[in-house]
């Protein structure tokens, strides 16, 4: 059988020890964390420290954090009803709200004019590109950028962050909004009045603990210098791929990018034809974001950088994790430049 590798962790991260440890925990308490009996207020308690947890690992105070069921629902909590403004390198979930027409440069660096109206996102998922966030901005999705960067919510000039567990090895369905200090904020979920009446509906105990500890492993992983070494390994992989194939196009190259990211264009070859190529040969890679429903398509993201539809067409990302190795990569390489030079020889 064919060995798998995993290179797709700006889909989805693998589950971090720490978040199972903590979510197997979570799980042995019964209790509604809304009921006052000693049972519901263990699991009131829990929150409150994960949401300690997060808040420190974030730069932020704990009453700042709002537990939600993903980025998706953080975004729609923090833009709905705003007169935003957004560039077309955002993920759907901020597009569904904000106006599409902040310019980028073909380097995939936004220009917001006014930052009090616009959403800028800290990193891009399918480029890795990242955004310099400038004072005063209204809201960021910081999902991609969390604990492969660093990031300290006090000074990174955002009113308002997005963050989504799964990205950095917490679990999925959990996520949440950071907002300014101090900040009111009206609940689209009405009912019952948790999470300080910002977000009602009984809280995801074992989730939330989840979250709180892959956060604080992240940012320890971050520290200790993981992500540099993610950086050289990604560096490897693009070398090895232009070395032999002059015709690879790497998106956002000349911008600073996340230490784990390559979006590799290959003209005359789909993006979604390279996947498919590439998981038979036992490698889980993308061909951009991961979040429309299992649909393939044309970048968005890409053509708002200027490329064609042709080119555009053409992408395939390839995102490591903090495991990724050497051997893995240079694998990687190895099965993808004989399928490429199959590829040109069949549309020679």
């Amino acid at each position: 059988m064919t060995p798998r590798t995993y290179l797709d962790h700006n889909a989805t991260t693998p589950l971090r020890p720490e978040a199972r440890a903590a979510m197997l925990a979570a799980m042995d308490l019964v209790g509604n964390p809304s009921s006052v009996h000693a049972e519901g207020r263990a699991a009131k308690a829990l929150i409150e420290r994960s949401r300690e947890t997060l808040a420190e690992a974030l730069g932020a105070t704990r009453s700042d954090i709002v537990f939600t069921s993903g980025a998706t629902e953080a975004a729609a909590l923090a833009l709905a009803g705003r007169d935003l403004h957004a560039a077309e390198v955002e993920h759907e979930a901020v597009l569904a709200w904000a106006t599409p027409d902040l310019p980028t440069d073909p380097d995939g660096r936004v220009t917001a004019a006014d930052p009090a109206t616009a959403t800028l996102q800290l990193a891009n998922s399918e480029t890795g590109v990242l955004q310099d966030l400038p004072p005063g901005l209204a809201v960021s999705d910081i999902t991609q950028g969390l604990g492969r960067v660093p990031y300290a919510h006090d000074w990174s000039g955002a009113g308002m962050a997005i963050l989504s567990a799964h990205k950095f090895g917490g679990p999925k369905g959990a996520g949440a909004l950071v907002l300014p200090r101090g900040h009111h904020l009206d609940a689209r979920l009405k009912g019952g009045g948790q999470e300080m009446g910002r977000r009602a509906g009984t809280e995801n105990v074992v989730a939330v603990a989840g979250l709180a500890a892959a956060a604080r492993a992240a940012l320890r992983d971050l520290a200790d210098g993981v992500w540099e070494r993610v950086a050289q390994l990604r560096d490897i992989l693009e070398a090895a791929l232009e070395a032999e194939d002059p015709d690879t196009i790497l998106v956002g190259r000349r911008s600073r990018r996340l230490p784990n990211t390559s979006l590799i264009l290959t003209p005359g070859w789909k993006g979604e034809t390279q996947v498919m190529a590439m998981d038979l040969r036992g490698f889980a890679v993308s061909a951009g974001s991961a979040c429309s429903s299992g649909k393939v398509r044309t970048s968005r993201v890409i053509r708002a950088m200027g490329f064609d539809d042709g080119l555009s067409g053409c992408a395939l990302r390839v995102s490591l994790g903090p495991d990724t190795t050497e051997e893995e990569v240079l694998r990687f390489a190895d099965a993808f430049l004989p399928a490429r030079r199959k590829q040109r020889s069949r549309a020679a």
